[in-house]
């Protein structure tokens, strides 16, 4: 493991040991080691405070801070759910803005490379624990403000894929998939564009050609790339790990790849509507925003 102070991942990492009690972590850290998450122990603190961050800036600071920065989007808003949809895309951005740079910081970690199926490193683990504290708290959402059963099966699949990760198991493919993510940053701009009265200018024209770029490129291109090698190194090893783990990453990798043919298909057709087709009223909302882009747009 790197010294503590040389890497922003293991400054994460003991920054938030320090603020969770032992209390908490003790109890924590028997179970996850009762359940083989043997990586797990030194990584709870981290999606503790993960957790509790996402769960704060969408109960408490976006709410709070939002009527202040943005007073007219904000009043136009819907009812409960229109505003908690709009809280769920601070959180996104907040979750994506850190997970992509700790990502690139652990695409090419020697321990990983040489061992993709069993290999470790400590800097994926920070990157899985902070991003496992988002997709807890984005099921957890997903569940309670039920809309689309895509959401939720989108948020548990990941929540698993990446508990298990601990095992430790394919981390190696932990930041390779995480840098699915990156798209979503377009996405929680277009949705912002919409609610901020800029539907349909050249901020948003650019920015969509940047998200459908971005989805294509990481989602589909290189996600395929990915799920290919993650399916070869996960036949070679499916007689040395438990049934549990090749089902819950099999189905988790096609039903994730599915949801994002799915989510592209309706993207490119939301923002033909968008340009092509202005007048169609029948597509839009009352409040400006195509229906399939203001669903999609709840996406990771």
């Amino acid at each position: 493991m790197p010294a503590a102070g040389k890497d922003i991942s293991i400054e994460i990492m003991n920054a938030t040991t320090s603020l969770v009690p032992r209390a908490v972590v003790g109890p924590l850290e028997k179970f996850a080691l009762r359940l083989g998450l043997t990586k797990l122990p030194a990584h709870i603190p981290t999606l503790i405070c993960s957790f509790f961050l996402f769960l704060f800036i969408h109960q408490v600071a976006a709410p709070l801070i939002s009527p202040i920065v943005a007073s007219e989007s904000w009043s136009k808003l819907r009812g409960r759910r229109g505003r908690n949809n709009w809280c769920i895309h601070i959180v996104s951005q907040v979750h994506v803005l850190v997970c992509v740079p700790l990502a690139l910081r652990a695409l090419y970690l020697p321990a990983l490379d040489k061992d993709r199926a069993f290999g470790w490193d400590d800097r994926v683990g920070t990157l899985t624990a902070f991003s496992l504290g988002y997709f807890l708290w984005d099921s957890l959402d997903a569940i309670v403000n039920f809309e689309d059963p895509g959401f939720v099966a989108h948020g548990v699949a990941c929540s698993m894929i990446y508990l298990l990760a601990f095992n430790p198991f394919l981390a190696y493919y932990a930041a390779r998939c995480l840098l699915w993510e990156t798209s979503t940053i377009f996405l929680n701009i277009h949705w912002f564009c919409d609610k901020t009265n800029n539907s349909g200018g050249i901020l948003q024209l650019i920015n969509g050609v940047f998200l459908l770029a971005s989805f294509l490129g990481v989602r589909i291109i290189h996600g395929s790339w990915v799920s290919w090698n993650f399916w070869n190194t996960l036949r070679d090893v499916k007689d040395n790990v438990p049934l549990t783990f090749v089902l819950v990453y099999g189905v988790g990798n096609i039903l994730l790849n599915g949801l994002n043919w799915i989510w592209f298909s309706k993207m490119v057709t939301a923002l033909q509507k968008r340009f092509k087709q202005p007048k169609a009223a029948a597509a839009v909302l009352s409040n400006g925003v195509p229906k399939k882009v203001d669903k999609i747009a709840k996406m990771e």
